[in-house]
């Protein structure tokens, strides 16, 4: 058995360049061999929101918190709320994020696959943010 008692891990500011706006990643657990899950609780400040991004064994978030947009390319904007569940698949090209006007917290769960669980990809522009 392992415990990480709260506060063991210290919060990060999400980076620039995988972020729009204000986020903030708390960790919780990276993979525990022989298993390739980790997880994070990430929180983002209205407007803030992901770059473009696949994973190489999918996604999965759990809504905790607030409003939040998710969107698969070429798909519409959806909006997600507490207890929402949204699963990407492998390889799946989308972003995440707040809603303009309400901030939105997560639990992202991922596999790592080759050492890696994202592969990141261009910025979402605020004309393709504010599209409904």
């Amino acid at each position: 058995m392992k415990t990480t008692p709260n506060g063991a891990q210290a919060s990060a500011k999400g980076p620039e360049d995988w972020f729009t706006g204000d986020v903030r990643i708390d960790p919780l657990f990276g993979p525990n061999e022989p298993a390739r899950a980790g997880a994070a609780s990430v929180t983002f400040e209205p407007g803030a929101r992901t770059a473009w991004h696949t994973h190489p064994l999918g996604q999965t978030l759990i809504i905790t918190s607030g409003v939040g947009w998710v969107q698969t390319e070429g798909g519409p904007i959806e909006e997600v709320k507490p207890g929402d569940v949204v699963w990407f698949p492998p390889h799946e090209k989308h972003w995440h994020g707040a809603s303009p006007d309400k901030a939105m917290t997560h639990i992202a769960i991922q596999e790592y696959q080759d050492g890696s669980p994202v592969t990141w990809m261009e910025k979402v522009s605020d004309r393709q943010y504010q599209k409904q």
